[in-house]
């Protein structure tokens, strides 16, 4: 059997490794275009940065280490062009030399990738003006940055890859400004979570420039890039990170049948609409497990997984790929921002009930040093409380954490199985009550209909209510530091013995700092026989969202003092 690969990086390599160690007759070819094969994509920025120091460092493999030991025909600088799916023949161009040939398949698998956005923007093809993609792209971007009179840089794109590179090209010392079409960087993320990306990208220095659009270049001397408004920013360099999309101009042209946003479409067990065809990776329309559509999402992890399901397959073995979450991790200077699953706004967008909660944890016990608050927003089905999705920012622990909620939302679990979870605890690493737990809890409160809570978008149409008691509660100082306009404080420590003062013909609109102590206050009205409900997030979400304002991951529960001495 002969197999040929087009593309080498994670879903071919990781097929072509896989072919071999089922099949150790098997003919296998990797066609690649670039000079490298098996490489980090997503280490790519930390090289231009100077984390990873030594480019070797990002290629896992090199073509000699990976022939030798896989016994794997590795072909670099060699594109395929064409597919002749009749005669089973690839067209290859030998990109050092110029030369073409035709190369036979048994079999077929395409990983091509995806390939980085690029508008038709005049200036663009100033060598000043780059991509973040392949190696190729890293090397050059890495000796630019350092070049001299090099110092400042504008990045286009607020997504994952503008995001990592903005931050290494402040570590270089450059000063750099992100300019953001939409009103928020990281697009995947909820407004609530970005918000708090975009407090630390400028409290680390970098300039963010939201609801523009780089429009071209004006490459006349001093580079200039040209914004929507009609303004420009000066720059040394610019980088387009607009995202990227599949690279399946092969798959179309031979005929195969095509997905959703110009994915391949491929069956479970990774086939293609040709039986002798497979493709993996970045290329290939995915099923969300929970929307249960099509969507393309451009990942590492389901790239290799899909490498090796499609090698599984053509050995004969049954695997199958049973969707994508989605879920990621982002470093953001000192924060890490992590995701999976459905985002409020996706779930909206797909037409599914959801609601939200949000939460503030220690990344371990408070009392032990070093302990971090997270912001947690979770989504979920309000009546059943269904896990549909979490967002994470924080900073040490963010990983493991939305690593479980990951596991959630894939086994459909409820609020009630996340309040259930039994999670590792030892005060250097979590609290008894893990932060995946006070999620459960938070949520089963709501759904049990325990508590009531209102969002701090809708805080505009609640001071206009006259009907409704706007009641802070907490401590007098936080009140004078800050308090939304309108509003009354009565701390909670002292709500108890003044209830009798407050008119139950009135609605009353509960704030604290996260929400912990409003829903206490809630729990403790709505007994006596008041209407109230609380402020989710409380003012510190509030104002994260409103002023770009937030707290530096204080470890305390809402309304705790850190006492001296015992």
């Amino acid at each position: 059997m002969k197999v040929v690969i087009v593309g080498g990086v994670a879903a071919g390599a990781s097929a072509a490794a896989r072919l071999r160690r089922l099949d150790e007759d098997a003919e296998i070819v990797i066609l690649e275009r670039t000079g490298y094969i098996s490489y980090a994509n997503c280490g790519l920025p930390y090289h231009v940065g100077g984390v990873i120091e030594d480019r070797r460092e990002l290629t896992l493999q090199t073509p000699e280490s990976f022939r030798s030991r896989f016994n794997v025909d590795v072909r670099v600088r060699h594109e395929v062009i064409s597919i002749d799916r009749e005669e089973k023949m690839v067209r290859v161009r030998d990109l050092s030399s110029g030369e073409e040939y035709d190369e036979s398949y048994d079999r077929l698998i395409l990983t091509p990738g995806a390939k980085a956005i690029m508008p038709a923007l005049g200036g663009s093809d100033d060598p000043r003006v780059l991509t973040l993609r392949t190696v190729e792209d890293c090397l050059a971007m890495h000796d630019l940055a350092r070049g001299p009179g090099v110092r400042r840089a504008v990045v286009a794109g607020g997504g994952y890859i503008g995001l990592e590179t903005a931050e290494n090209l402040r570590h270089l010392g450059l000063d750099v400004t992100i300019v953001q079409r939409s009103g928020q960087v990281l697009p995947p993320a909820d407004i609530e979570i970005a918000a708090e990306v975009q407090s630390e990208m400028r409290r680390n220095g970098v300039e963010i420039r939201l609801n523009a659009a780089v429009e071209g270049f004006d490459t006349q001397g001093t580079l200039k890039v040209l914004l929507s408004d009609g303004s420009s920013i000066e720059a040394d360099m610019a980088v387009i990170a607009l995202g990227v999309v599949p690279d399946t101009a092969l798959a179309k042209g031979c005929g195969l049948s095509m997905g959703v946003k110009g994915t391949i479409l491929v069956d479970s067990h990774m086939r293609t609409s040709d039986p002798d065809i497979y493709a993996a990776g970045d290329a290939v329309a995915v099923i969300d497990p929970v929307t249960k559509r099509e969507s393309f999402i451009a990942l590492a992890g389901p790239a290799n997984k899909q490498g090796r399901i499609a090698a599984d397959n053509i050995c004969g073995i049954p695997s199958e790929y049973k969707g994508t979450l989605g879920t990621s991790v982002i470093k953001v200077f000192d924060m890490t921002v992590a995701f999976t699953g459905l985002s409020e706004k996706a779930a909206k967008a797909a037409g599914i009930v959801c609601d939200k909660a949000f939460t503030y944890s220690a990344s371990h016990a408070s009392y032990y040093p070093g302990a971090r608050s997270m912001s947690v927003k979770t989504v979920f089905d309000p009546e059943t409380g269904r896990i549909l999705g979490a967002q994470i920012a924080g900073y040490e622990g963010v990983d493991k954490r939305v690593d479980v909620f990951s596991i959630a939302v894939r086994t459909g679990m409820t609020a009630q199985d996340l309040a259930e979870l039994e999670l590792a605890y030892a005060p250097p690493y979590s609290s008894a009550k893990d932060p995946v737990n006070m999620a459960g809890f938070v949520i089963s409160n709501l759904v049990f209909g325990l508590v009531r809570q209102v969002h701090w978008d809708d805080v505009p149409a609640i001071k206009e209510a006259e009907e409704v008691v706007m009641l802070d509660i907490r401590t007098e100082s936080e009140y004078r530091d800050f308090h939304i306009d309108g509003s009354v404080n009565i701390p909670l420590d002292s709500l108890r013995g003044r209830l009798d003062s407050l008119d139950k013909g009135r609605r009353y609109f509960l704030i604290c700092r996260t929400g912990l102590r409003s829903y206490i206050a809630c729990r403790m009205m709505c007994q006596k026989g008041f209407d109230c409900f609380h402020l989710a997030g409380g003012v510190r979400l509030y104002r994260a969202v409103t002023e770009g304002i937030r707290s530096q991951g204080e470890s305390l529960p809402c309304g705790a003092e850190r006492r001296q001495g015992f």
